[in-house]
Order: C-alpha cells, then structure tokens, then sequence
C-alpha cells in the first residue's frame, strides 16, 4: 500500500473539502482519467485501480500514478465511548477536487487505454471520465 515513508505529526485534522474545479491538464501520457466529484480515495483503492489497469493493458504501455494517500484517517474501535482522545491510524487517505487526473497512460492504443481505464475506474469511490489529449500539428 502506498503511504508516506515521514510525517512531522501521526495524526492531523479532519480537513474539509471545497468544491473547487481545478483545471489539471495531461503532462505525461496520451490519455487519463480525470475525476468529476470531490472526495477521498484510499491507497487500497489507488492499488486495486493500478493492478486492474495494469491487468488490462497487459503489461504494455506506460501509466503514472498522479495521486498519493498523504493523509491519515483515524477511527476509533465500535462501542467506544465519546472522549479519551483520538482514535487510531486507520488508514491512508488522497484528498481529490474535481478535474484532478488520477492515471496517465501512453504507449497504447486509445480503445485499450480507454477500456482499462474504465476498468480501473470501477474500483475507485468517485465518478471519473476519460480524458485525451488533443495533439496540436505544427
């Protein structure tokens, strides 16, 4: 699973989520997949994604991975009473606005890319779309 190797502090606030649009543009690959909703994706959850991508594209092409899991999620255990602290670390969380590119793809073909895209975007806790970078010919 994907975590920060160094944090100053274990634990830190609930942070609270705007909607504002961020207009991220395609640097590495030919095609992404770009998220529509706000929200939060655990590192399980960028994990199944890349492996059912990678699964798809059958080892071909390359994918970049634009998001990480910085933030910890804390819980307390069922049947605790309120107070006595914090809960503890549960998981590793990436805070996502809409229009951030998630995955990046390159060295497919786009019906691949899209169809593993797609994939992969089922087992993500957030809408996404297909996004493809326009080629402006010089």
């Amino acid at each position: 699973m994907l975590s920060p190797k160094k944090r100053k502090y274990r634990k830190s606030f609930k942070l609270k989520q705007k909607n504002i649009l961020v207009y991220d543009t395609s640097v590495f690959g030919s095609c992404a997949l770009k998220a529509i909703d706000k929200g939060r994706i655990n590192s399980r959850q960028i994990e199944a994604a890349r492996r059912a991508i990678r699964r798809k594209l059958k080892r071909d092409g390359r994918l970049w991975i634009r998001i990480f899991p910085d933030i910890p999620v804390t819980s307390k255990p069922t049947e605790v009473r309120m107070g006595k602290g914090k809960g503890s670390l549960s998981y590793w969380a990436a805070q996502i606005k809409p229009g951030t590119i998630l995955f990046e793809i390159d060295g497919v073909p786009i019906e691949l890319a899209r169809q593993a895209l797609a994939y992969g975007a089922g087992k993500l806790s957030i809408k996404t779309k297909f996004f493809q970078k326009i080629q402006h010919i010089i």
